[in-house]
């Protein structure tokens, strides 16, 4: 897909991390980009700094989603790009020994519900919305007429103690790729999504520095947490090689987590 001032494109989560980098580097190709985000303040800030549009979106609720597409849409006409970068999720084990109680507790099934529908029905809320639009737009070269990308992680691979919501959610995501990117295909509508390894970004707060330390020699090589730009890149290739869909690809610098 050829990317410039025709291309409209949708980042959630534009406002830091993976899918501001991502947003960034939409623009710089020349694409009307509209950003997703529940922080106000960043959001804005990021959207005027390339020169797109900041929209309120939370994506664990159908109507603010939906409120979201057709404000992008009426501002830059539908977009041929969705990146999916947001996503909500809670920790824990699936039993934990309470010292207090000398009892097991497991996580609560609200917990679990919550992390799956700020993941996986996100992910299908964001992808879905986003095709049946793409659906009404003109074929391009190779018949296409949009791509999609999810965030996965490497811990849907290999997640870590602690991570059984993540974990599976983030599995989910991949397991939507496949079928989703068949569902689409006699549309010409592309679905892949990105496993980041351990990145850089603010989801990890203000990082102990010898737990980065220690995050950054676990890495193979580069010894070093990745750059969003480095996710952005790999976003932007997927979108101009058309012959990329129904992808699951790990961006980690060969990493595989141990169980914690």
């Amino acid at each position: 897909m050829k990317i410039d001032s025709t291309t409209a494109a949708i980042v959630t989560g534009g406002a830091s991390g993976l899918g501001r980098a991502t947003a960034e580097a939409l623009a710089a190709a020349g694409a009307k980009v509209a950003i997703f985000d529940i922080n106000d303040n960043l959001g804005k800030e990021v959207a005027v700094s390339v020169g797109g549009l900041f929209v309120h979106v939370d994506i664990t609720n159908e109507q603010s989603t939906l409120d979201g597409f057709a404000a992008a849409r009426a501002a830059h006409g539908q977009e041929r790009v969705c990146v999916h970068c947001a996503m909500t999720s809670r920790r824990g084990k699936t039993l934990a020994f309470d010292k207090d109680t000398g009892e097991y507790r497991r996580t609560p099934t609200e917990d679990y519900e919550y992390g799956v529908a700020g993941i996986l029905t996100a992910s299908y809320r964001i992808g879905s919305i986003a095709a049946e639009g793409m659906a009404t737009l003109p074929e391009m070269e190779d018949g296409e007429r949009g791509a999609i990308i999810f965030t996965a992680s490497v811990a849907a691979q290999d997640a870590q103690i602690g991570q059984v919501i993540y974990g599976s959610a983030k599995a989910g995501v991949n397991g939507l790729v496949l079928p989703m990117a068949r569902d689409l295909m006699d549309l010409g509508i592309r679905v892949n999504s990105i496993m980041p390894g351990v990145f850089g970004t603010p989801l990890l707060g203000n990082m102990n520095p010898k737990v980065k330390e220690s995050l950054e020699a676990s890495v193979p090589f580069p010894k070093r947490l990745g750059k969003a730009e480095e996710y952005a890149s790999l976003a932007m290739e997927m979108v101009r090689n058309t012959y990329f869909n129904g992808q699951a690809v790990r961006l980690d610098g060969a990493i595989r987590m141990a169980p914690r």
